[in-house]
């Protein structure tokens, strides 16, 4: 691939296969990123997974980095309240349903109690490809919308490796300072950690590296995140 000459220039500013230690890796990210806009910071983990294995779960990062997430309930009317009062942007059941069959998915989070999961389910169409589909694995299937919604709008975050293992997540902006988004960074693989496989023989995190939304990656020392 035919890369163009500010990323040419900015990828100069650190040796080719060195890792770096986290914040100081950060710190190159921030330095090459090079576009007009805020360019999001993405964590990239190789794991040592099995096609049979898998890692997914949700961690409330320390630091927000999005503007206010658009949350959308799946609920029967007895529940309506405590989602609005929660802070959901748009509630409801069957007409929600009919909207999201349409094609509109105009929200970043959808939140489904248990009871509409029959209907829900039918959407995996529309959501399924956005991976917006509630699950309850990641929380997003509950009864207990007061907690999720708080959550949510705290910072929660889903990870998820994908058939090859690896797993991309956005975990800051290039206008954070370094430290912030490492502290991010640190809440992910800790649950990462958490999620291994019993299983797993060997060493389970094989790489991680960061870079910006247009910039290249950079390697980060795995002695950092033990």
């Amino acid at each position: 691939m035919k890369r163009g000459k500010k990323y040419r220039e900015s990828v100069k500013k650190i040796i080719a296969g060195n890792a770096y230690e986290l914040t100081e890796a950060l710190t190159f990210v921030k330095s090459m990123a090079y576009a007009k806009f805020d360019e999001t910071v993405d964590l990239s983990v190789k794991l040592n997974l099995k096609k049979s294995q898998s890692v997914r779960d949700t961690v409330v990062l320390p630091n927000q980095f999005r503007g206010e997430k658009k949350i959308l309930v799946f609920c029967k009317p007895e529940k309506e309240k405590e989602a609005q009062e929660a802070g959901a942007t748009f509630v409801g059941a069957e007409e929600l349903i009919e909207k999201v069959k349409g094609g509109w998915t105009d929200f970043d989070v959808a939140v489904a109690t248990p009871d509409m999961m029959k209907d829900v389910g039918k959407l995996g169409m529309v959501l399924g490809r956005k991976g917006l589909m509630p699950n309850p694995k990641t929380g997003t299937v509950t009864f207990d919308l007061k907690g999720t919604l708080a959550e949510l709008k705290k910072g929660r975050v889903e990870f998820r490796a994908d058939k090859t293992g690896v797993m991309h997540l956005a975990v800051g902006k290039v206008s954070m300072e370094p430290q912030m988004v490492a502290e991010n960074i640190k809440a992910v693989m800790a649950e990462v950690k958490r999620k291994r496989p019993v299983d797993v023989k060997g060493e389970f995190i094989l790489t991680v590296s960061v870079s910006s939304s247009m910039g290249p990656g950079v390697w980060v020392a795995m002695k950092d995140q033990e």
